[in-house]
């Protein structure tokens, strides 16, 4: 039986990687950082809470530990802005230690979670593929490259085997909302609790929206089958504004008697206006490719949203409320 550790694994995609390992007969390993997981897992799974960042800690749990996804990381765009230096140091060490651990301990694979969304920064090509030139603007998009870079580094020098992912912008159930990540988990809370949707900037930035169970299919397919040293952006190709996400979720509102009102804000300036992935590199190498479409994944995160908030308009109780 293979020994896979999730790092960040009862966290949004992580928890569902997880799930999806468990189905496969492995034995996991979750670390996270707080003393309990933040969300459900398997009854099968270990979970470690700790910090990947020491290295004394990391070499005991990783012993005998055959595949490694790396999925944490403690900022988002908005907070990385507002303190560019937190960002470099809650997440660029601790990430570099486990590149360390991983190659003296002989892991077999490793995925390195990077971001689709922020590394490329503005695109001079619509889809864009994995060799656009990557100029983010944003400190959250400039860590997320130099720990690509640090990945690479590690792959050429000490022949340790990392394959990096970029996923676009995932959105589905068990995803927390009014976090400054997640557009469709804020906008369907928003109407839950009968707030106003904040639009940045008018129709909104354009995003490739993917389903959460997708993302996590793309990550396993690029540790089952990804080449070491490879990048893989994991998106559906399609770009949707913020208006257009709403125009899919209204619908499912409006059924149930719940108005949604929406106030639009003036652009963010770490936000890229247009982030479109091409994912043919990922399909043509794993044979991934993604199974829910975006009507149906808005309908089933909607489903689960209003079937958690119980009580009435106004007053609903949601994730990480």
């Amino acid at each position: 039986m293979r020994h896979c550790c999730v790092i960040g694994g009862s966290g949004f995609i992580g928890s569902h990687i997880v799930e999806k390992l468990t189905l496969r007969k492995k034995q996991i390993t979750v670390i996270g950082r707080n003393a309990l997981p933040s969300r459900k897992l398997p009854e099968s799974v270990h979970y470690v809470p700790g910090d990947y960042g020491k290295k004394n800690f990391l070499m005991d749990v990783l012993r005998g530990v055959d595949e490694v996804i790396q999925l944490a990381y403690a900022s988002v765009p908005k907070t990385s802005f507002e303190n560019p230096l937190s960002d470099i140091r809650y997440n660029l060490p601790a990430t570099v230690t486990l590149f360390e651990v991983a190659g003296r301990l002989g892991i077999d694979k490793l995925v390195l979670v990077s971001s689709g969304g922020t590394v490329y920064g503005n695109a001079t090509k619509i889809p864009i593929l994995e060799e656009h030139p990557t100029n983010p603007i944003s400190p959250y998009g400039i860590t997320k490259l130099a720990t690509e870079k640090y990945a690479l580094m590690f792959n050429e020098l000490e022949a340790l085997p990392i394959v990096c992912v970029r996923p676009s912008n995932a959105y589905g159930d068990g995803q927390r909302p009014f976090v400054h990540q997640g557009f469709v988990a804020t906008a369907m809370a928003s109407i839950l609790q009968q707030k106003k949707i904040t639009v940045f900037g008018e129709p909104g930035t354009i995003r490739d929206y993917i389903h959460v169970s997708d993302v996590a299919n793309g990550i396993i397919a690029a540790l089952d089958h990804g080449i070491p040293g490879a990048f893989y952006n994991i998106g559906s190709g399609v770009g949707r504004s913020n208006q257009d996400v709403l125009a899919e979720i209204f619908p499912l509102a409006d059924a149930v008697g719940l108005q949604p009102s929406i106030k639009t804000a003036p652009p963010r300036p770490f936000d890229v206006p247009v982030n479109v992935l091409d994912s043919t590199k990922l399909f043509k190498e794993t044979g991934w490719k993604p199974l829910i479409s975006f009507p149906e994944g808005i309908n089933k995160t909607w489903q689960w949203f209003y079937e958690i908030a119980g009580g009435t308009p106004g007053k609903r109780r949601l994730p990480g409320i």
